[in-house]
This record gives C-alpha cells, sequence and structure tokens, in this order.
C-alpha cells in the first residue's frame, strides 16, 4: 500500500506546489500592473504563467520520480528520465519564447502610445514583428537540437554530421538559395525601412495594404479583401508604389471629359461645396483647371487631399459622383455629344447633285470619245 500512496502524494504536492507557485506570481504581476499602469509589461507577463507551471512540473517530477519504489518506475526509469528531458526542453523554450515576444510586445506598446507619428509606429511594429519570427526561429532550432541529442544514437551521427559539415553546409547553400534570399530580403526590408505594415502600396496592377511581413514572403491585403502572398525578395528586386511613404496625407485627381460649353467657373464653386460638406476632404488644398483640350472635349482635372490613402478614395467618388449629377441635372449641355448635323460648306459652294442613271447615259453619249466629262460643283 506504502508504494502506491507514496508516488501518488508525490504527484499530488508536484501538483500543489505547481498551482501555487503559478497562483503567487500571477498575483504579485497583477499588483505590479495596478501601480505601474503606464508600463504594459506586467500585464503582459501573465500570459507566461502557464509554460512557467509546465517547467516547474516537469523539474520536481524529474527531481523526484527516483524516490518512488514501483516497479513500473524502475523498470522504466532511463525512459521516463529521457521523456522528462524532453518535456523540459520544450517547455523551456516555450516559456523563453513567451518571454521574448512579451517583452518586445511591451516595448512595442510603449514606443506606439508615445510616439504620434504613423509611419514610425508602422516602421518599429514591422521591425517589431520580424524580431518575434526570428527569435521564434532561432529557440525552436537550438531547442529541436537539444532534444535530438539526448538520445545517444543522435551523438554518434552528430560527430560524423560535424566532419562532413563543410560539404553539407555547400550543398544546403545551393539548395536553398531562393530561400536564403528572401530570408535577407526580409531582413532588408525590416531594417531597411523599404515597406512596413499598414502601408498602402500598388504591387503588379494591384492596389492594397500590407497586411504580413515574415522572413520570407509577404502578404497584401486588398480592397476586396483578397491577399495577394508574394516572396520579400520580389520587393528588394522590382519597382513598387508605396503611397504611404515619407507620410499618410494623399493628394488625388478626378478628371472629367466635358463639352466645350462646360461651365468651368460654375463647378469650380460647386466643387468647393461638395468639398465642404465630405467628411473625407481633409482641407489641405483643392483646385479645378482645363487642362486639354480635344476637337469635340475638354479635360476638367479636379485636385482634392485627404489624410490617408482609404480616405483620399472616398473623396474622389464623392466629387466625382456629385459633380457628374449637378451636371446632369442643372447643365446637361456641359456634357459629350457627338454632332450629327451635317457638315456646313464655306460661302458660295454647294454639294454636288447626284444624277439619276437616264441622265449619266445621255451624259455619255454627249461626252466625245476619249474625253471626259466636265466637273460641276466640288464634286
Amino acid at each position: 500500500m506504502e508504494n502506491v500512496l507514496r508516488p501518488l502524494l508525490v504527484v499530488v504536492g508536484v501538483l500543489v506546489i505547481t498551482l501555487l507557485v503559478g497562483w503567487l506570481v500571477d498575483l504579485l504581476l497583477r499588483r505590479a500592473d495596478t501601480r505601474h499602469g503606464e508600463t504594459p509589461l506586467w500585464g503582459l507577463l501573465r500570459r507566461c504563467r502557464l509554460p512557467l507551471q509546465l517547467v516547474l512540473c516537469t523539474v520536481l517530477l524529474s527531481a523526484t520520480y527516483t524516490q518512488t519504489r514501483l516497479e513500473l518506475v524502475q523498470r522504466h526509469r532511463d525512459g521516463i528520465g529521457q521523456a522528462f528531458t524532453l518535456v523540459l526542453i520544450g517547455a523551456s523554450a516555450w516559456l523563453v519564447v513567451r518571454v521574448a515576444a512579451t517583452v518586445v510586445e511591451a516595448s512595442y506598446s510603449r514606443y506606439a502610445t508615445a510616439t504620434r507619428d504613423p509611419a514610425k509606429v508602422r516602421r518599429v511594429r514591422t521591425q517589431v514583428t520580424l524580431i518575434q519570427r526570428v527569435v521564434i526561429a532561432v529557440v525552436a532550432t537550438v531547442a529541436t537540437a537539444a532534444m535530438l541529442l539526448t538520445f545517444p544514437a543522435m551523438k554518434t551521427v552528430g560527430t560524423s554530421m560535424l566532419a562532413s559539415a563543410g560539404v553539407l553546409g555547400i550543398v544546403a547553400g545551393v539548395a536553398a538559395q531562393s530561400t536564403l534570399g528572401n530570408l535577407f530580403a526580409g531582413f532588408q526590408i525590416a531594417f531597411g525601412d523599404m515597406v512596413r505594415i499598414g502601408d498602402t502600396v500598388v504591387v503588379d496592377g494591384e492596389w492594397g495594404t500590407i497586411d504580413e511581413i515574415t522572413l520570407t514572403f509577404l502578404t497584401v491585403r486588398t480592397w476586396d479583401e483578397r491577399r495577394i502572398t508574394m516572396p520579400v525578395s520580389y520587393f528588394t528586386s522590382q519597382p513598387f508604389e508605396n503611397w504611404s511613404r515619407g507620410g499618410a496625407q494623399m493628394t488625388g485627381t478626378v478628371f472629367f471629359h466635358l463639352d466645350h460649353s462646360a461651365p468651368v467657373a460654375a463647378m469650380r464653386e460647386r466643387l468647393r461645396t461638395v468639398l465642404g460638406e465630405c467628411a473625407a476632404w481633409d482641407g489641405r488644398d483643392w483646385s479645378l483647371a482645363v487642362t486639354d483640350t480635344t476637337p469635340s472635349t475638354i479635360e476638367v482635372r479636379a485636385v482634392v487631399t485627404a489624410k490617408d490613402a482609404d480616405e483620399i478614395w472616398t473623396v474622389r467618388c464623392a466629387v466625382r459622383e456629385q459633380l457628374i449629377g449637378w451636371l446632369r441635372d442643372h447643365h446637361p449641355y456641359a456634357l459629350p455629344r457627338i454632332a450629327t448635323s451635317p457638315a456646313a460648306l464655306p460661302p458660295g459652294e454647294q454639294w454636288p447633285t447626284q444624277a439619276s442613271p437616264g441622265d449619266r447615259d445621255s451624259a455619255r453619249k454627249e461626252t466625245p470619245s476619249g474625253g471626259r466629262a466636265p466637273r460641276t460643283g466640288r464634286g
């Protein structure tokens, strides 16, 4: 009976200690968050409670399981110890990733609160995201290698692999050339400030917003909620438009093709009224002018401004819709038309008359052989 109760008490005691320590740490973090509300670090560290409890529980169990007198435990002592070691490595990696992500996210939140420049905030957010991914990749690689090296067979294999590391490195470099290129391009984008999360870009004819940046690919969210996934190396080797570069404010144009009789001055006053009623217009600038002319129409350009790319789209659509409706209702003659009236001849000229078949036969008889009939009019 003692052989059963003793390990049971050990397991229950370990669980109680683990839960108690987790509750105590969470309580201290909550109090620290209450006292230092300006720093989000303490509140975010509460996310590390679960991996911390798992690490503590694994350490306590691995230190006490050898004291049990169960025959099953003694028979598989090495296997149980191996399992505890693997769990401890995985839990420790989880805890390190959580702590690193918490510290980085807290630093970003504090910076975003203190900085009013949206461009700088997006740049730091992009860098923070890539730093988190790099930390996760490094920790996962180290943890996986540590787990494999706990097996005796892998130690022998590791010695052989180190002997041929040079050849394997060359082969891996050639095979993963594009992957490594995307990896370095991701670092170049993050720290070269070429493009940031939240930037409005035009890539390959598609207008959208940068939604996600990883070490190998980048996602663009279009206006119709589609996601375009592209390798990050595209942005380091191909030209693209970044509408958010240097500031979020935008200037947009609206073109109208109208009749020559269009009331340009009245359109200018109407544009002022339309913009005054449009909430998306930021009030910085506006204008309306005739920029080109053709034999049948004139080109009128309206220039408007807004605080960002989304608002400039709204302003352009509102101006286009309301000015066209206003012209249709109050100045329909200003809309482009197709002329169908006969062309006018110069004074003293007339169109040639079309002769009937009988007149043409008589004209042929009266015309001398080899001669030509006299011309009438301009035909």
